[in-house]
């Protein structure tokens, strides 16, 4: 296999985990009696955990020099914890088993990122058809799922979970060994956790990705739910989602000229206003027809700025802190917005239904500016 088939089977493996997580996670917690109020403390109390775990998880693969093996054990160990929603029963059991699959999930997907924009340096590469093997993965998986639970249950999304993590472990065990000389990153305790934060152009990375991502909140959290209490079946739900990949996977596939035309601010500013077409639009109709058109613009709110993410970190960040500067992008680039707003997604659900999409419309309307000052500081 080449380094990039290498790096395409981790993200497929990790992808078809999150391809059944995201949009029935949330059923599974409704299926064993939770209201919305507490399947949003649930989802939230993970995503702050992430927060915490995703850096802490980078900072280790970094301190150890062993990306690889961190995000091997992380694998591992969010595939035994999912095994706990088969017996776990009640809101605070469901709470802990949630909790502690958060933080081994942590770092899986910035140590994935770090460990492939790594090899591109030695071995260039397409990242973007890389990283639709992922999307490609999201789309079989929410598609096997939704069959799955339309035919036994919610339940039945959890051996598909575990599989897909398991599977992560073993092909990061196989990534090729990144260079000797990458080095370990020397700075210690919170000096060396909080070290990328220096350079300017992260810091206003890190607030444009959490408007813009963290707008995904809601969706996430009570979009099925949202779908299903509308009369959508859960294979319509899983083919909604699905949509959204491939749109995401044609930008991946198809749009690297396009991608360095743009540039990444541009990018970010297309996200952005995606994110107010998608939202506020989601917010008034589940009829289906228009949701699919709809869930087109995910190629724009997700994979646009993800994109735009990347670009940018391989421009500022150094190598022997890849692992850290990719974590705490993803924890507050990504995890504590989608924690605080999956938190409020309940009580917003509860009293306005699909209406609380209108929140998320705002936030992407507020990243404009922030991409403009990211703008300045990558000139600067």
């Amino acid at each position: 296999m080449t380094p990039a088939s290498h790096h395409a089977l981790v993200y497929a493996t990790q992808f078809f985990a999150f391809g059944v997580i995201l949009p029935f996670l949330p059923a599974v917690l409704a299926a064993q009696g939770l209201d919305a109020a507490e399947v949003g403390i649930v989802l939230a109390t993970g995503s702050a955990l992430r927060l915490l775990a995703g850096p802490m998880g980078g900072r280790l693969a970094d301190t150890l020099a062993a990306p690889r093996a961190v995000l091997a054990l992380a694998a591992a160990t969010a595939a035994l914890c999912c095994g706990g929603f088969l017996v776990a029963a009640g809101f605070l059991a469901m709470l802990l088993t949630y909790a502690l699959m958060s933080v081994a999930l942590a770092p899986v997907m910035p140590l994935t990122d770090a460990l492939t924009l790594a090899a591109i340096r030695r071995t260039p590469f397409d990242y973007g058809r890389v990283r639709a093997a992922g999307s490609v993965a999201f789309i079989v998986a929410s598609l096997l799922a939704g069959q799955a639970v339309a035919w036994a249950g919610p339940a039945a999304a959890l051996p598909l979970i575990m599989a897909g993590l398991a599977a992560t472990a073993l092909a990061a065990v196989s990534l090729p060994a990144p260079e000797a000389s990458r080095g370990r990153s020397t700075a210690s305790g919170a000096a060396g956790l909080l070290a990328p934060l220096k350079v300017p152009a992260l810091r206003w990375l890190i607030l444009v990705s959490a408007l813009v991502q963290g707008s995904h909140a809601f969706y996430y959290a009570f979009g099925t739910l949202h779908w299903q209490a509308a009369g959508l079946g859960a294979g319509l739900i899983g083919a909604l989602w699905s949509v959204g990949v491939i749109a995401e996977i044609a930008l991946f596939v198809w749009g690297r000229g396009i991608v360095a035309r743009l540039g990444a601010v541009r990018l970010s500013l297309i996200a952005a206003m995606a994110g107010v077409l998608r939202w506020a639009f989601i917010a008034v109709t589940t009829d289906p027809i228009a949701l699919f058109a709809l869930q087109i613009l995910h190629a724009g709110t997700f994979g646009a700025q993800h994109l735009a993410a990347m670009m940018i970190l391989a421009r500022v960040v150094p190598p022997a802190q890849a692992g850290t500067a990719q974590a705490l992008q993803a924890s507050l680039g990504g995890g504590l917005s989608i924690g605080v707003l999956t938190l409020a997604a309940g009580p917003l659900y509860a009293a306005f239904g699909g209406g609380g999409y209108w929140v998320m419309a705002a936030l992407c309307a507020a990243a404009v500016p922030a991409i403009l000052a990211l703008g300045r500081a990558l000139r600067h």
